[in-house]
């Protein structure tokens, strides 16, 4: 099943807490900002009432609750308030304690609702809908000046800044890393709020970086400075130096907050000053070594080039955001990704390790971040319209955009476009990707080179596996024994944190088939198909490294009630202890009632079997007659992986599956030309494509992947034979055209 709609990204969940607990607390006004455990929800109200429930990236967030009347306006659409010409003169507050009280007097109230605003969000009309903002975003649209004059109200930057007030109300959370398109505002979001935050803290230090140093300071002296000029005077502290900064921006004395009570009152405390810099630094691993920081602001993280690593980067910078296990300061991290070899590798790694679903046992994702992707459609310039909603699909008739010119294209239509123009340029089609993305595989696609398999093929499978409804094609769980007894049944149960991905499982006549032979267990469903595997030995390594162990599935060509010659489990994990991946495979060998071939030269995989009784599970390496296997072959079964030929064949062996069986066969050959692929394991797909045969070790998922396909492929490669059915010499492929080209 495919999405009806990619452009799921914000959803009003109702009913999350039950009506009753949310009235009772908001008559009591106790909803602390901050995470609420009992309610698994993110708090981002300070009134200690909350509203309407969002669910944003995998978080829920509980927004305060709206306003039983609004400001009126002259439009139902964000349209920014002018600035009164009276305040406007004003440059200083100290300008303001010399004005006559009757002008403080009429001036006091607005004053004061701007500072309310600020900090609380605001509520207004958009196309007859009681819309909020956080008092960032308010900020940034009020009073951030920016290149065009003053930001548009988006839909998307709604979303953008929720999502980073509940980043900054989590305890459990260091900031977010956002995966933007080219051009979305990200800068100069992250420059407002770099000010925003200095403005109102006292004795603390925001930082910037950038893919360059230079880039650090062009951001600094073209979007910070400006903007903090361009603050009124009650928002704006004293500056201390020169008016445009070139290293440092210093706010000496406070802007204090002006209110009824105190607006008449000059006194020396205002004088005590904030303490509080803005600053940029050179580009590197040890950027702000040393540093506490209130906010670091880290633009362009994608694009950090070698020597330089954003890894080894925020390694370092995350210890200047916390004090102990307490987080003291945040970091807003946004980023379009360069291809893979040029920064983007590392940069996915980091955002795939800020997924808010994968936790570890002190509630945090392993790089302490939380991540959000805004596909292209929501945030492509001349798609907005005055609302500040993207226009998807070519409206019927005109829609009016938000910089009043007319919209008659729908921004997925053009994007289609573009696609279908540059599908004969396969680099400038990633690299069209990497810029708008409607996709996360998108935003990492890599540069097309000579690769060992048809990247064409795979990338189509990629792109449609995109479009489908995951939770209908798969199901994430765990294997187990029943009643907790080994070796007695497994059954498999479904859980968000299980390591194991499964499109298919056998019905339940089929389960734990199981034929013993003189004390020996064997798969009783051999003719289904069979498992491949890359093993470990070792538990744990220095510095809490190691590949992963992998395990896949495949079946083969049957006439009974099961899938044909496709991959039904994919599982890529390092689970705590080796034992644990040992039983975890073994379980799901003997759930299928399916044969495994495993790499031999990492034995202990292959003895646990034997040693349980399931040797008969591990096969033996198909291209030897069993009496010219060594003696541990016989006793263990298993391949080895360092023999030239068996490296060829199993590089073969994916090369074919992936012909066959992956992406559109174009010419007919193996089914319909327009009927695409069953391979819906996009994390093995991308490993395909970047598979490397002289460096074979990064890829356990190509490994397991094509061992489990040798395994279901035996006869092929049976020694009787003079000529393997298989060519040994397999292909290359240069994907220059629309379609990728046989190197000969």
């Amino acid at each position: 099943m495919q999405k009806e709609s990619l452009n799921s990204l914000y959803t009003v969940v109702k009913d999350y807490i039950p009506e009753s607990h949310v009235k009772k607390n908001n008559k009591r006004k106790s909803w602390a900002y901050g995470y609420n455990k009992e309610h698994e929800v993110i708090v981002i109200s300070k009134d200690g009432t909350i509203g309407d429930v969002v669910y944003i990236s995998g978080l829920y967030i509980a927004l305060p609750s709206s306003p039983k009347s609004l400001v009126t306006r002259d439009n139902s659409y964000w349209e920014r308030q002018d600035y009164p010409k009276s305040l406007e003169r004003i440059n200083t507050i100290f300008q303001w304690n010399e004005m006559p009280r009757d002008f403080k007097d009429t001036w006091v109230d607005y004053i004061e609702e701007e500072f309310d605003r600020r900090d609380n969000g605001y509520w207004f009309n958009n196309n007859g809908k009681t819309t909020y903002i956080t008092g960032v975003h308010y900020m940034y649209l009020q009073w951030t000046k920016i290149d065009i004059g003053y930001p548009d109200y988006r839909e998307a930057n709604r979303i953008f800044f929720i999502y980073w007030e509940a980043c900054k109300a989590d305890k459990r959370c260091f900031g977010m890393v956002y995966l933007k398109i080219r051009r979305s505002g990200f800068s100069f979001m992250g420059s407002a709020e770099a000010v925003n935050t200095a403005t109102m803290a006292r004795d603390s230090r925001v930082g910037i970086l950038s893919k360059t140093g230079s880039d650090a300071k062009k951001m600094f002296t073209d979007k910070v400075v400006p903007i903090s000029q361009h603050l009124p005077f009650f928002f704006k502290p004293i500056q201390d130096g020169m008016d445009r900064p070139k290293t440092e921006l210093a706010y000496r004395v406070p802007a204090s907050k002006i209110t009824k009570k105190n607006m008449h009152e000059v006194g020396s405390e205002e004088m005590e000053g904030l303490d509080t810099t803005i600053d940029w630094k050179n580009t590197d691993d040890n950027s702000y070594d040393g540093e506490k920081l209130l906010l670091l602001v880290h633009d362009e993280s994608g694009k950090w080039l070698k020597p330089n690593d954003i890894l080894n980067n925020w390694r370092v910078t995350k210890t200047c955001l916390r004090l102990g296990s307490k987080i003291i300061g945040k970091c807003m991290m946004g980023s379009t990704s360069n291809a893979l070899n040029k920064g983007g590798s590392n940069f996915k790694k980091l955002y795939e390790s800020s997924n808010v679903m994968k936790r570890n046992s002190n509630g945090m994702t392993k790089s302490g971040m939380y991540s959000l992707f805004v596909p292209m459609e929501w945030n492509m310039e001349g798609f907005i319209d005055r609302y500040g909603f993207p226009v998807f699909r070519t409206p019927k008739k005109n829609i009016r955009g938000v910089d009043d010119e007319m919209i008659d294209f729908g921004a997925i239509d053009y994007w289609e476009n573009e696609v279908h123009s540059l599908k004969g340029d396969p680099d400038a089609l990633n690299e069209f990707y990497r810029q708008f993305p409607r996709t996360e595989s998108h935003a990492f696609r890599d540069e097309s080179k000579a690769s060992l398999f048809n990247l064409t093929k795979i990338y189509q499978q990629i792109d449609y596996n995109d479009s489908l409804i995951k939770e209908q094609h798969s199901t994430r769980g765990s294997f187990h024994w029943l009643n907790g007894e080994k070796d007695t049944k497994v059954v498999f149960s479904p859980d968000k944190r299980g390591r194991f991905i499964v499109s298919w499982t056998p019905e339940k006549g089929m389960q734990n088939r199981i034929i013993i032979k003189n004390g020996i267990k064997y798969p009783g469903n051999e003719h289904l198909g069979a498992f491949g595997c890359d093993s470990y030995d070792i538990s744990g390594v220095v510095g809490g490294g190691g590949s992963n162990g992998a395990l896949h599935g495949v079946t083969k060509f049957n006439m009974d009630n099961a899938p044909s010659n496709e991959f039904f489990l994919q599982y890529v994990a390092r689970p705590q202890t080796a034992e644990i991946f040992f039983e975890e495979v073994l379980m799901a060998c003997v759930f299928y009632g399916m044969p495994i071939l495993a790499e031999n030269n990492k034995p202990r995989l292959l003895y646990h079997f034997k040693n349980r009784g399931y040797r008969g599970f591990s096969m033996n390496r198909p291209d030897k007659v069993y009496n010219k296997l060594s003696k541990t072959e016989r006793e263990l079964g298993g391949i080895p992986n360092s023999s030239e030929d068996v490296k060829q064949s199993h590089a073969s062996a994916v090369e074919s599956y992936i012909e066959k069986y992956v992406g559109l066969d174009m010419e007919g050959t193996y089914r319909p030309a327009d009927e695409m692929g069953s391979m819906i394991f996009t994390r093995t797909l991308e490993d395909w494509a970047k598979f490397d045969i002289n460096n074979r070790t990064k890829y356990d998922a190509t490994i397991s992947s094509g061992l489990a396909v040798m395994a279901i492929q035996k006869h092929l490669y049976q020694p009787e034979k003079k000529e393997s059915k298989i060519s040994i010499n397999f292909a290359r492929y240069k994907n220059k055209g629309t379609y990728s080209e046989l190197i000969k």
